[in-house]
């Protein structure tokens, strides 16, 4: 049987390139997210990556039911050794942080990071209780936001912020079991979430800003993470690994 990796938001984008690369390598894949099983974008995915890949509808910020999907997933494809914690939202809207909203901020904060929490902690707990074997581990997918400031879209970067902290406490609470914890950090990534933004970093691109010259792609991510599943870097945990083309380099 292959083995089981789970990854929100795997259906487009940074989850998406994650997930081709994973399928490519041998992987079974249980993508989970909020849009309906017959949406476009779903459908496409499924069609794309192969028979071992099954979607699972869940709001993140239904926290109470995590157990039902993770049961869900473990009666359909057995039991996840990898979670990839993907999924995340942007800002309702960008603008001077001093006009940023109550509802902005809960909707963020309530995807990206209370959401992301209770279900990496219901994974690691499932992960604890089983018999040292095949090695496990938690990829949170955050962003170079948890440390660079964007302040047009404040209640992001401090989601952001929260989850590297996030990443941190598991990889503390995790090590001693064996189970491998990283943060990964995207830089700007051509994505639908950054297509709003297009021609503006397109500008600071060609201007420098990112010392690679170009966009970052999905794929980026996903050849990234696979060594890190495979667990080839398991003495490095708790790593926070920049995927960014070398815009987070401190430079004069």
């Amino acid at each position: 049987m292959k083995p089981l990796v789970l990854i929100t938001g795997g259906h487009t984008g940074i989850g998406l390139g994650i997930a081709r690369e994973l399928a490519n390598a041998g992987y079974a894949l249980a993508l989970v997210a909020e849009s309906a099983t017959d949406c476009k974008s779903v459908r496409a995915a499924l069609t794309e990556l192969a028979t071992d890949v099954h979607y699972y509808q869940h709001d993140l910020r239904d926290v109470e039911k995590i157990p039902m999907l993770l049961k869900q997933i473990e009666s359909v494809q057995g039991e996840a050794r990898t979670l990839i914690s993907n999924a995340g939202v942007s800002v309702k809207a960008r603008g001077d942080l001093l006009d940023a909203t109550v509802d902005s901020y809960d909707f963020v904060m309530d995807i990206n990071m209370k959401g992301a929490f209770f279900l990496a902690q219901d994974v690691a707990r499932r992960m604890v209780s089983r018999p040292e074997g095949t090695y496990q581990s938690l990829m949170f997918v955050t962003s170079v936001n948890a440390e660079m400031v964007s302040k047009e879209r404040a209640e992001y970067c401090i989601s952001k912020a929260a989850a590297a902290m996030m990443a941190q406490l598991f990889a503390d609470r995790l090590a001693p079991e064996g189970i491998g914890v990283f943060d990964i950090r995207p830089g700007i990534i051509e994505t639908d979430m950054t297509a709003v933004v297009k021609d503006k970093y397109t500008k600071q691109i060609d201007e420098g800003l990112v010392p690679a010259g170009r966009w970052g792609k999905p794929s980026d991510i996903g050849s990234v993470v696979l060594p890190l599943v495979q667990g080839r870097m398991a003495f490095a945990n708790g790593a926070i690994i920049p995927v960014d083309g070398g815009l987070s380099i401190k430079r004069l």
